[in-house]
């Protein structure tokens, strides 16, 4: 019981931990009275382990009280917090200042003799203190937590009125004005979120939580150019339509993550996830697999109800339009498979049970084996079906037909053809819709069926509002604005078909076992770092309308980039080859940029930004080290392409160096620092990705070449020139990695999301 201070419901019950910061910050302690109160009871003490007892209780007791000083500062300033918190601080001092004294040990000689209490004579006070600190402490953490919730609520508040006056205005002028604060207030608001998204605890808040941010995040676009149209064509029924569903879903979305911050219980939040086909498995499997231990834990008729549970989930695939002919009888027969194992289990189970068996049968062990393998293959069935329809939905939709039909159409004014390719795009969507749902049930976890629910929500939304837009400009064909406006829907589309490739690509990652752990981020401060100031509002960054436009079409571009960089160094056999190792770190670095423009990510200033995009640039270098090592292998015309990339890449990485280095002074002047840094990663990207599957199939060719007998002698003597040259590159690349992730895990502690840029 001493070795688990921690352990025992003994804490205050209304305190659950629901971030990572709190959580984190605590482990130290806990830590350190571990070893307090689990110190070895021997008659004799040599010297050293007084010493260290009494070092490990004076550092707990002078930690807490500086910690008690910030926590009564918070209290000052927040008066509704004062009495609680006061209450807090003041037992966090008290069994401070109690373990101070129970470590308060003194030399060898005097403990034998010494009359006083100490943590060898009194080790229920020791616990008892223990306890009273980490309940105490924990309680200062969560009320300085709800700081930040109260930061996130006023911002919104903020938001939604200033969403209101936005709504309202009836003038270029007045609009113009109360968007720029608009927007700041968006930004502020999206770091908050940002942090707090990362810092939850439960997976599917943090999924909820960055549904709605990206709501917020494309609806923001979406707003200034629906508004601007509506206010250019004011009598315009399709304006009005196009720009009052902008702000209906800014309010949901608004609404959804003030719920999540304070576990509000909303109609919305009431409704459960729907049953997917993968929980319906689970549940099975597990109830199944119980009976090995119990065969009186459920019954045969429970069991076989939820079977049939499971196969009417499966109607949704197979009552599906756009399911093929040999998908759904694929699918039925495993589901009468299902039924066969799962009756022949029933059979062996109530027999075991009429002959008082206490385990399972011989029989029974079987029939649990073949019922288990049943199911799992009518879920290796579902997720192929599923996928399979998602990739190719995918790649239809890749050429955007519809949408380019549409903006021709509407361009021209004709409103017969909007008509027309609106039902193509409304059909499209449907499919969209339905394999997100399919996708859903297949997911694998409850985040992923979050997301899978957003993106069948975005997609069906965003549709209609497409149409909206190109009946808009079809009745304005010379307006420049609705043009806008109707591309802005449009790139929001075609973000939701990226984001849900990148959505397919987890789903199989779970499916197939390779889920990584994500590096977390904490947003309150970390052991050692508390302040005032950490805990006080910081400024918004002051970016004007046109500027966040600018930059988060900027972001999306490289994270399409970097996503795409991905896919084509999976396709390279060599994993190890030093093009594809610096390939990855560019694709890596260029993603926590994207990060960056949207208050996500390691990099939380400017600063860390410009130092990111001159350890890219580094490492930019030395892949055109590596190329050029590759090139001396190749013949002269593809030696010469690849020469001309290499390059092009050369001055873009130099570009993006100098221009990282150069200091500059002025939000003007660093923003155009900043767009440019992006711009050049840009365009680096761009470089690899038209080189990463030339070269991959060059060495492809040379490599079987140089398998076989007939491989030419210079082709050996090439190599082992380059190879001193290839290892050289190699080491340059490990330290310029090194580098680059060392820098990003000290930024990672210290710096403030929302300091000024």
């Amino acid at each position: 019981m001493a070795s688990s201070p921690c352990g025992n419901s003994n804490f205050d019950s209304g305190l659950e931990i629901k971030t990572r910061s709190v959580e984190q910050t605590l482990i130290p302690l806990v830590s350190q009275i571990t070893t307090l109160i689990n110190h070895k009871d021997k008659p004799k003490k040599s010297e050293r382990t007084l010493a260290a007892i009494h070092r490990v209780g004076q550092a707990v007791s002078v930690a807490v009280g500086r910690f008690v000083t910030v926590g009564e500062a918070i209290a000052t300033e927040n008066q509704e917090l004062k009495d609680e918190m006061g209450q807090a601080c003041f037992e966090a001092r008290k069994a401070g200042d109690a373990i101070a004294q129970l470590t308060d040990v003194g030399s060898a000689l005097l403990s034998q003799s010494d009359p006083r209490v100490t943590v060898f004579s009194d080790r229920t006070g020791m616990v008892k203190a223990a306890r009273l600190l980490l309940s105490s402490v924990t309680k200062v953490l969560v009320l300085a937590d709800r700081i930040v919730i109260k930061q996130i609520i006023t911002s919104r508040n903020k938001v939604l009125v200033t969403l209101d006056h936005l709504e309202r205005v009836s003038t270029f002028q007045e609009f113009v004005q109360i968007f720029s604060q608009f927007g700041n207030e968006m930004v502020e608001f999206a770091h908050l979120t940002g942090d707090r998204q990362n810092d939850l605890k439960d997976e599917k808040k943090k999924a909820r939580m960055a549904a709605a941010r990206a709501v917020l995040e494309k609806c923001t676009m979406m707003l200034l150019t629906a508004s601007k149209t509506c206010l250019r064509h004011p009598d315009c029924e399709s304006a009005r339509i196009n720009k009052d569903a902008v702000f209906h879903r800014m309010r949901c979305a608004l609404e959804q993550v003030i719920e999540i911050v304070t576990e509000a219980r909303s109609c919305g939040e009431n409704k459960s996830l729907p049953a997917s086909i993968y929980d319906g498995i689970r549940d099975f499997k597990s109830s199944v697999e119980c009976l090995r231990e119990n065969l009186y834990s459920s019954s045969p008729q429970s069991v076989g109800s939820q079977l049939e549970v499971l196969v009417e989930r499966t109607e949704d695939f197979t009552d599906s339009a756009y399911t093929s002919h040999e998908q759904r009888q694929a699918i039925l027969g495993l589901c009468q498979l299902a039924r066969q194992d799962t009756q022949q289990l029933v059979h062996a189970w109530v027999e075991a049970q009429s002959a008082h068996a206490k385990e399972a049968t011989e029989d029974m062990e079987v029939a649990i084996l073949k019922t288990c393998q049943s199911v799992n293959d009518l879920r290796r069935e579902l997720h192929k079906v599923a996928v399979g329809r998602a990739s190719d939905l995918l790649k239809v939709h890749g050429e955007q037909l519809p949408l380019r039909a549409l903006k021709a159409a509407g361009g021209e004014g004709n409103l017969e053809a909007v008509a027309e390719y609106s039902r193509t795009l409304s059909e499209q969507k449907e499919q969209l819709v339905e394999t997100c749902r399919l996708l859903c049930h297949v997911s694998g976890s409850e985040p992923l069926e979050i997301t899978c629910i957003h993106a069948e929500e975005t997609f069906h939304v965003i549709g209609p509002q497409i149409i909206s837009a190109a009946q808009t400009l079809a009745l304005h064909p010379s307006s420049k604005i609705a043009k806008e406006n109707l591309e802005v829907f449009c790139e929001a589309w075609e973000s939701q078909l990226c984001d849900m490739a990148l959505l397919l690509r987890e789903i199989n990652d779970v499916f197939e076992g390779r889920r990584g752990d994500k590096r977390p981020y904490l947003s309150l401060p970390r052991p050692g770092k508390h302040s005032l100031t950490n805990l006080k509002t910081a400024k918004a960054v002051k970016l004007d309308a046109e500027e966040q436009t600018s930059m988060a079409k900027l972001g999306l571009e490289l994270r399409l980039l970097s996503s795409d960089m991905d896919t084509e160094v999976e396709k390279w056999e060599e994993q190890e080859h030093d093009i594809v190792r610096q390939s990855q770190s560019l694709a890596s670095m260029a993603y926590n940029m994207h990060l960056f423009t949207r208050g996500e990510g390691l990099l939380k200033t400017t600063l860390d930004l410009f130092h990111q995009a001159e350890v890219l640039s580094e490492e930019g270098l030395q892949l055109c080290s590596s190329l050029r090592t590759f090139s001396t292998q190749l013949v002269d015309e593809e030696k010469s392409l690849v020469v001309t990339e290499i390059e092009k890449l050369v001055a873009l990485c130099q570009q993006l160096q100098m221009g990282a280095k150069t200091p500059v002074q002025g939000k003007t002047a660093t923003f155009q620092k900043v767009d440019s840094s992006i711009q050049t990663t840009r365009g680096i990207l761009t470089v690899v990705l038209s080189l990463l599957p030339f070269c991959n199939k060059l060495n492809r060719k040379y490599k079987s070449e140089r398998s076989s007998l007939g491989s030419p002698q210079d082709w050996r003597e090439r190599q082992d020139a380059s190879t001193p040259v290839k290892e050289e590159g190699a080491l340059n690349s490990k330290s310029s990695n090194g580098f680059g992730v060392k820098s990003l895990e000290q930024h990672m502690a210290g710096l403030n999301l929302l300091e000024s840029k």
